[in-house]
């Protein structure tokens, strides 16, 4: 279950990290310094795939290496605390020589990078697991492995390994009876055809997913479905659709995460049914929650996008330098979504040739990705740039007269400004 190809130029393991420590300003950067650790203690849970004696120095020595330099790392960093119990349960997992002990770890760490949008490394971490985990894995971790690489995967727009990890994933939950990993294999494999613009594939298998989770009473599932519905029926056009969805997703989740997530997603409909102030206390609290890298960047792209709606200059130029400093963190569809949005925001100020500009490179990042959804808008909004001057005359609220029309809508706008006080 080797997908290196999707994200590595290169078989070396974990040469992600080492590109970590190769970009970082100085030797001494805290971020070098902690792919540098990384590196050292993913090189010790690799020595468990041999239990021979006479790797029992290399394994001794690689800890104690590890240990000393991990523990010189800042304490107060998340990353720390994960490398430093990786290298715990490395230890156990030889003292017991029972290699599963180390697997927790290894996920937990590779959902931090996920979270903090470092694709690749966290697909190293994942396939680390396989590759030493091997066929010790329980069913249930066997299942969350796949769930989780291809997760990844779908993030780095890699649909075809995603939905075939989704597969198997699939498989084993139903010859197990896992009804609840059934149905998150499930959703991941609708969310396939929606990054390749199949819409209406995709809402079919969410709401067969949807009917499901409610007929046995799931309420994570029924969560990830409402949200996934609110992403498909938003993108395809149907936003007001899309926000009860939504919102109905943030009442189901129980965790901060994926409630800011879907809050997230809820201002990005906001806006485009017209309530900006409503997407913007929704924008906001995500913000002031900061829960992960991921979800914070989604949450300034859709701010700046809001700036621009409003035609507020300034608020616009502080949200795109903001995004601009997180570039280099975005993955493809992100970094997509943030040119295409910087590129409407300069036509609503009238630089056009300057919009034009960023559309062509969000159009060519997005074919090149297969987005084809993304590439379909952008080829839109391309089109019609030299014909949207009158637009940039409008107030922001001629341009919206249909705003709140809908009483789901105006309820769910209400129940976001009680969130804000």
């Amino acid at each position: 279950m080797r997908y290196a190809a999707a994200t590595r130029e290169a078989d070396l393991w974990h040469a992600a990290f080492l590109r970590r420590l190769a970009g970082a300003p100085s030797p001494d950067a805290v971020e070098g310094r902690l792919g540098q650790g990384a590196f050292l203690v993913l090189r010790l849970v690799d020595l468990l795939e041999y239990q021979e004696p006479a790797y029992g120095d290399a394994f001794h020595y690689q800890h104690a290496a590890a240990e000393r330099f991990c523990h010189e790392l800042p304490g107060d960093r998340t990353e720390t605390a994960h490398l430093i119990d990786l290298i715990r349960s490395a230890a156990a997992a030889r003292h017991e020589q029972d290699v599963r002990l180390v697997l927790p770890a290894l996920l937990a760490y590779g959902h931090h990078l996920e979270d903090e949008l470092r694709l690749a490394e966290a697909l190293d971490v994942l396939e680390t697991a396989v590759r030493v985990g091997g066929a010790a894995f329980r069913p249930a971790d066997a299942i969350a492995v796949r769930l989780r690489t291809a997760r990844v995967l779908r993030k780095l727009n890699a649909f075809d390994q995603a939905e075939e990890l989704y597969g198997q994933a699939e498989a084993l939950a139903t010859t197990g009876g896992d009804r609840h990993s059934l149905l998150l294999s499930r959703i991941g494999r609708a969310y396939t055809p929606l990054g390749r613009g199949n819409l209406l594939e995709a809402e079919r298998r969410l709401l067969a997913v949807l009917e499901d989770a409610e007929a046995c009473g799931d309420r994570y599932g029924q969560a990830l479905a409402h949200q996934g519905l609110g992403v498909v029926l938003s993108t395809g056009g149907r936003a007001t659709d899309a926000i009860p969805h939504t919102w109905r997703a943030f009442e189901l989740y129980e965790d901060d995460l994926s409630r800011a997530r879907a809050l997230g997603d809820l201002g990005t409909m906001l806006l485009i049914v017209g309530d900006a102030v409503g997407a913007e206390r929704a924008l906001t609290e995500v913000v002031r929650r900061g829960t992960t890298h991921e979800v914070v960047s989604n949450a300034m792209i859709e701010l700046m996008h809001c700036a621009s709606y409003r035609r507020d200059r300034v608020g616009f130029e502080r949200w795109r330098e903001r995004c601009e400093a997180r570039v280099d963190r975005m993955p493809g569809n992100m970094r997509v979504d943030f040119q295409l949005k910087a590129g409407v925001g300069r036509a609503r100020f009238g630089q056009f040739d300057r919009a034009e500009a960023l559309l062509t490179s969000a159009l060519n990042l997005a074919e090149a990705a297969g987005l084809h959804e993304f590439v379909f808008r952008i080829e839109r909004i391309k089109a019609g740039l030299r014909d949207c001057q009158e637009e940039v005359a409008l107030a922001p609220e001629a341009i919206a007269e249909s705003a709140l029309q809908s009483d789901g809508v105006r309820d769910v706008s209400r129940s976001v400004a009680q969130l804000a006080r």
